[in-house]
């Protein structure tokens, strides 16, 4: 059975990482609530890959989208999501995102659209319980992150399972739609 997803810096260590098309999702949780951000960069035809003190940097193009849980208790709700404290912050405005509130009353923003990253990128080394996976273009690819946001929205940012569930959709499709390698993005 083929592997669907893996620790992106264990599939660098083992030459597992796809030069071709490949999708990393990274994690960054608060350490004291269930505010959480998700980021998902899309890539293809790499040139070169190579750790840093930092992470891991991809001479390559990229898409990267969005995701932002914010709990109900979240103090700064009224604040943009870019001019917040830096580990709370991602580049985008509230009219960027599309939200899913919650049953209780968490929100869900995802980004409306993927930000372009020209010429390279670099994925930070996750610290704590946040991670850095890599997921194998397979032909259940969409389902196997649809699944995975599901569960990590539902679990580790303690979102009720039928909000989990919408979001996750809602992620999957927004992915498909505008990071699928199609059209500009790639010569294929």
């Amino acid at each position: 059975m083929a592997i669907k997803a893996m620790d992106l810096f264990e599939a660098y260590a083992q030459d597992k990482l796809p030069k071709d098309q490949g999708y990393v999702i990274s994690s960054f949780f608060s350490t004291n609530s269930a505010y959480s951000i998700y980021e998902i960069v899309s890539y293809s035809g790499v040139k070169s890959i190579y750790l840093t003190e930092t992470g891991l940097t991809f001479q390559t193009n990229g898409r990267k989208l969005h995701v932002l849980i914010e709990p109900a208790s979240y103090p700064n709700k009224s604040i943009e999501p870019y001019v917040r404290n830096n580990n709370e912050q991602i580049p985008l405005r509230f009219n960027e995102l599309e939200t899913i509130i919650a049953k209780n009353q968490s929100k869900i923003m995802i980004a409306k659209k993927p930000l372009d990253s020209f010429s390279s990128f670099t994925i930070l080394k996750p610290t704590g319980i946040n991670f850095a996976l890599v997921f194998y273009r397979l032909p259940d690819l969409f389902e196997t992150v649809t699944a995975f946001f599901e569960k990590t929205f539902n679990k580790e940012a303690g979102i009720p399972m039928t909000d989990a569930k919408k979001g996750s959709k809602k992620v999957t499709e927004i992915i498909e739609k505008t990071m699928n390698f199609v059209g500009d993005y790639t010569s294929s």
